[in-house]
């Protein structure tokens, strides 16, 4: 089978790893990195094998798909070229600074019949993949998604940076775009939101409460599924998933308060009987596989037969509409209940930046 002739655009912290999975892929042939940082490109070249160059241009004619991990605010320009070449695109979450330009890049993939990949490495996640397979029409979701600052992604918020991720899960979860935003968010370090709360309430009636915050003392990637069936929680980042559903008894019509009740039980004997009897607890560790390797090899697949990405434009797309409309509400958000009070992210900042200032130009 021949190879897939591939460029990675951007070898930083990410993009890096991009190149170093690629060239040890049997099915790609990584022709070269492209990275304005010579010495950041000329390394990661020689560590996979390929070569470097400064102008992504000079690889236009030269490859069967590229990967694009740049700052966001490039994704557009770089990304339209390719795919203005017929050439399929991965390109990093968010699919690109705002809908405007999202949009673009999803026409272009469209008119020249080309696989179009958003970086939503999440969907590969082994633990997200295990329950979200327990998971049949959603009625309440929950996200947790906290980390340190890691003093990258810089151009970003922490919508785009971190809630992205949640966002796009909770959309293939429920099958819809919601039909209200609410959210808001605070700036902790300065130069964009940094700690976000959204409600997203959906048509079909469930509601989805995300967190995202970057600068935290640890690390949370955390998921909760509510749904008919029952519950299901996922560490996504321990890969573990425990499914809480509905035991024997339950479905035969007991309940432990009625039993309680009616004085047909001991409440000494219930308890231990809960989260048996009653609640069945299933819990398992998911597979320690690489998400990322599983998404590139995924794209080249993709790019070999045509077949439409696991996350698309279109789903990269949609993730961006709502995390417009999640910044929209934090930059409006009322922290004093009147719309002439303090609002956006920056208000409660600039009130405890303000006395030091003012003695500063005392």
């Amino acid at each position: 089978m021949e190879r897939i002739r591939v460029a990675v655009v951007g070898v930083g912290a990410l993009g890096r790893h991009h190149a170093r999975i690629l060239s040890q892929m049997p099915e790609a042939e990584l022709v070269a990195v492209s990275d304005a940082n010579e010495q950041q490109g000329r390394s990661v070249a020689a560590s996979c094998g390929c070569e470097w160059t400064p102008d992504y241009r000079t690889l236009l004619n030269q490859v069967d798909a590229v990967s694009i991990v740049v700052p966001t605010f490039l994704h557009r320009a770089i990304a339209s070229e390719f795919l203005c070449r017929s050439i399929p695109v991965l390109v990093e979450k968010p699919l690109t600074s705002n809908v405007a330009d999202g949009a673009v890049l999803v026409r272009l993939a469209g008119e020249h019949g080309v696989p179009l990949q958003v970086g939503h490495i999440e969907r590969f996640n082994p633990a997200f993949q295990a329950a979200s397979d327990r998971v049949k029409n959603p009625k309440y979701i929950r996200c947790e998604r906290v980390s340190p600052y890691a003093f990258r992604s810089m151009d970003i918020g922490a919508v785009h940076d971190l809630m992205i991720h949640d966002i796009e899960l909770t959309l293939s979860l429920v099958g819809e775009m919601p039909s209200q935003v609410e959210a808001f968010g605070v700036t902790l370090v300065g130069g964009q939101e940094d700690c976000i709360q959204a409600r997203l309430k959906f048509p079909g009636g469930c509601v989805a409460d995300l967190t995202a915050n970057r600068v935290a003392p640890g690390f949370v990637r955390q998921m909760q599924c509510w749904s008919e069936s029952g519950c299901v929680i996922a560490d996504l980042n321990a890969r573990s998933v425990t499914a809480f559903s509905p035991g024997a008894a339950m479905l035969n019509g007991e309940l432990p308060f009625e039993l309680v009740q009616q004085k047909k039980a001991d409440p000494a004997v219930l308890k231990p009987e809960i989260f048996t009897k009653f609640i069945h607890q299933e819990q398992f560790n998911c597979s320690d596989a690489d998400a990322l390797t599983a998404e590139l090899r995924s794209f080249l697949a993709c790019v070999r037969t045509g077949q439409t990405p696991l996350v698309s434009g279109e789903q990269g797309l949609a993730a961006l509409q709502v995390a417009e409309a999640i910044l929209t509400s934090v930059r409006t958000h009322a922290w004093d209940g009147t719309p002439a009070g303090r609002t956006g992210p920056e208000a409660l900042l600039n009130h405890h930046l303000a006395p030091a200032v003012m003695t500063k130009a005392a």
